[in-house]
């Protein structure tokens, strides 16, 4: 589990990851850093933060957060150097594990075809109402509504 001593890390993965987003989503939507300092830290009070640790450090990290009968992944990053290694799917593994609900969503930039494929590979399905569930289960703008896809995955009974 990760804290707020962890910031500094899990920004430094959150930034260099998220650069794989620039020139793929809209200008409007992508800046640097991607995530701020303040940012996290709001983020870290609302939801749980895990990472993926080695001897040589923390190399990936996964935000998730139950919202009513959901839980959301709000953020999963591996540092460049180290995907395609499995770290992302342990991470994503870890919450379809712990998650206290039965169906776990995850949202992403339509744009993003990588992170698509890599929730797909692991099990989830792209959501047809997609505007339905960003609206009742995130607080993002409108643009980014329109600008993203939801898949899902539901764990056996």
């Amino acid at each position: 589990m990760c804290d707020q001593e962890d910031g500094a890390l899990i920004l430094k993965i959150i930034n260099e990851s998220a650069s794989a987003y620039r020139g793929v989503i809209p200008k409007d939507r992508y800046h640097e850093p991607y995530m701020g300092s303040e940012e996290l830290r709001e983020e870290m009070r609302q939801m749980t933060f895990f990472g993926h640790e080695t001897e040589g450090g923390l190399l990936g990290v996964v935000g998730y957060q139950p919202v009513k009968d959901v839980t959301l992944v709000r953020h999963l990053y591996v540092l460049p150097e180290y995907q395609q290694r499995g770290i992302g799917g342990q991470l994503l593994r870890h919450v379809v594990d712990v998650a206290s609900t039965r169906r776990i969503l995850v949202g992403t930039w339509v744009a993003a075809e990588w992170a698509i494929h890599f929730y797909e590979k692991h099990g989830f399905k792209l959501q047809s109402n997609k505007d339905e569930l960003l609206r009742k289960y995130w607080k993002i703008p409108e643009r980014q509504v329109e600008l993203s896809v939801v898949l899902g995955i539901e764990k056996p009974e």
